[in-house]
């Protein structure tokens, strides 16, 4: 299988509504490494690790609006270069 590494930019409400630690739970349990961030201007950056199809099924369900309490507005997303394989998936 083959590894990937994915940059997302997610917008909307996904500040205090425990977006990252659902985001967290979700990548965990498909296996994946990275993390979630919250940014200044009140987005979440999520960059995940491992196996393609993986990866794919975390944009699937960020693009689908995470959590409940959430509201995505919109993913934008960009692959970038895998680099050193992450010890885990964090949130900052």
């Amino acid at each position: 299988m083959a590894i990937v590494c994915t940059r997302a930019w997610v917008h909307g409400l996904v500040q205090g509504v425990g977006f990252r630690y659902s985001t967290q739970l979700e990548a965990k349990a498909l296996g994946l490494k990275g993390y979630a961030k919250n940014l200044d201007d009140g987005s979440v950056e999520v960059v995940a690790w491992g196996e393609e199809e993986r990866v794919e099924a975390l944009l699937t369900w960020l693009r689908a609006g995470g959590p409940r309490s959430a509201r995505v507005d919109k993913v934008l997303a960009e692959p970038c270069p895998p680099g050193d394989e992450p010890g885990g998936f964090t949130t900052n």
